[in-house]
């Protein structure tokens, strides 16, 4: 199996120096996987997101995001 394509979509610097890195993954079967680095320190977490489940995400986090504080 070969490596798949990589494309950097984004890094985000996020509160506390962390930092998240969205990359797009396409395979030469044609599958499209979202790549969700987080960066804590020296630790890595990585989390891969087929398009429907990065739809659930994002649609959670607007969600979250709209709602007032307090």
């Amino acid at each position: 199996m070969t490596e798949p394509e990589r494309m950097k979509l984004e890094t985000i610097q996020a509160p506390y120096g962390r930092e998240l890195r969205l990359e797009e993954l396409r395979f030469e079967t044609g599958m499209r996987i979202l790549r969700v680095t987080i960066r804590e320190g020296r630790r890595f977490t990585t989390l891969d997101l087929d398009p429907e489940r990065a739809r659930e995400v994002a649609a959670a986090l607007g969600g979250w995001a709209d709602q007032p504080a307090g």
